[in-house]
């Protein structure tokens, strides 16, 4: 149940740490911020609104997110409020792990709408997820690759492919919208290289053989 509005968690200045010793979870741009408070302004009772960040599950190596408006007033006992600027930003408590140190912002690319969020989080895309993988250490990573990891990569226009395998270490290579994205390299490192180190115990070392400046329709701006 909602708390009432004098109950509602203090929102407090970004300059000044919350009470109890929260840290800013989430950062807002000052552009992204502009472009919110405009977007907030069409709701009924801006004022009282809060921007409630969430992350609503996972998407092959990354995770979904829910972006609302929110009466700062409605938000429950464990809610993260903190100001950006004249921006009240809610995150959920179960959210806050997974976008601590997280940067929300407008594209970089002239004319492109809507907002990025630059998270330097990744799920584990293999949690609760009991593989059966057997035959060669290629052919394990070959089967991992096409039963996890490419068909969330696929949402992206992207696939992830093996191009070999060298003792403990394994070649991959990343293609379609997965090539030359700005955070592609991230992606394999942090998700997709720890999935294979992780269902293959065998593989120590990971190493990305994208030429990642050669990508002409990158999924990220």
């Amino acid at each position: 149940m909602a708390t009432t509005e004098s109950e509602a968690p203090q929102t407090t200045s970004v300059d000044d740490p919350p009470a109890g010793g929260e840290e800013v979870v989430l950062t807002v741009t000052e552009t992204a911020i502009a472009k919110i408070l405009e977007l907030r302004e069409s709701e009924d009772d801006p004022a009282d609104l809060a921007l409630r960040i969430a992350v609503t599950g996972i998407r092959g190596p990354e995770y979904t997110y829910d972006l609302t408006f929110e009466p700062v007033a409605e938000a429950t006992e464990t809610d993260i409020v903190y100001l950006q600027g004249e921006l009240s930003v809610m995150v959920p408590a179960d959210s806050m792990d997974s976008l601590q140190g997280a940067t929300l912002d407008l594209p970089g690319t002239d004319g492109q709408g809507g907002l990025v969020l630059r998270n330097p989080n990744r799920p584990d895309p293999l949690a609760g997820i009991d593989l059966d993988l057997t035959g060669t250490t290629a052919e394990k990573v070959q089967q991992l690759l096409e039963q996890q990891i490419n068909p969330g990569l696929a949402a992206h226009g992207g696939f992830a492919e093996l191009k070999g395998v060298d003792g403990d270490k394994v070649y991959v290579l990343m293609g379609g919208g997965c090539q030359g994205c700005a955070v592609s390299a991230m992606t394999l490192r942090e998700g997709i290289a720890a999935s294979i180190t992780s269902a293959i115990p065998e593989i120590t070392d990971v190493i990305d053989v994208t030429d990642h400046d050669a990508g002409e329709n990158p999924y990220y701006s």
